[in-house]
């Protein structure tokens, strides 16, 4: 992946936080994981990749109910089902460590999430994108596995990593 000027400063910004907060903090000594927790955050800095899903008419995607429902529709082998797959987890962990206060607003009545639990499915898509497993992917599918078995865990440490980084000075 390239990274602009300023991508790349936060990606390492990303990487120190998220690398403290695991395994000085938590304990939690896994590498990979880690490295895939910073890679998260620095994707999700913006919009249009958190909400990069879209229906088969060209839709942009912005409830876990329509990505299911996409994503059960296509053929369970191949890329794109992994992908999709993926990306509910990864949003599902997203909203649920990083800014939890808003799944209140996401699960209200007038959306269709409000029938799913975020970390529920967001286990279980990380464990369907961990099964479609290919040579070219197995390492991810590992950490993917690891999302789906630690996925509290995983959520709890993004909700510290965003406790520090707005002890930040000169935060508003």
């Amino acid at each position: 992946m390239l990274y602009t000027k300023t991508e790349q400063p936060l990606q390492h910004y990303f990487c120190g936080l998220t690398e403290h907060t695991f395994i000085a903090d938590l304990g939690v000594a896994d590498p990979p994981l880690v490295d895939y927790l910073s890679g998260l955050l620095s994707r999700f800095v913006h919009l249009d990749t958190i909400f990069r899903l879209r229906s088969s008419t060209g839709r942009r995607l912005e409830e876990v109910a329509d990505m299911i429902m996409e994503a059960e529709s296509m053929p369970p082998e191949g890329r794109t089902s992994r992908e999709m797959h993926r990306h509910i987890g990864d949003f599902t962990l997203f909203w649920t460590g990083v800014y939890p206060e808003m799944l209140r607003k996401f699960r209200s009545v007038q959306h269709k999430d409000h029938f799913i639990d975020y970390q529920q499915q967001g286990k279980r898509s990380y464990y369907i994108a961990s099964t479609l497993d290919d040579e070219a992917h197995h390492e991810q599918s590992i950490v993917l596995r690891r999302l789906s078995e630690r996925y509290e865990l995983c959520a709890y440490g993004l909700t510290q990593v965003r406790k520090e980084w707005e002890r930040l000075p000169g935060r508003a």
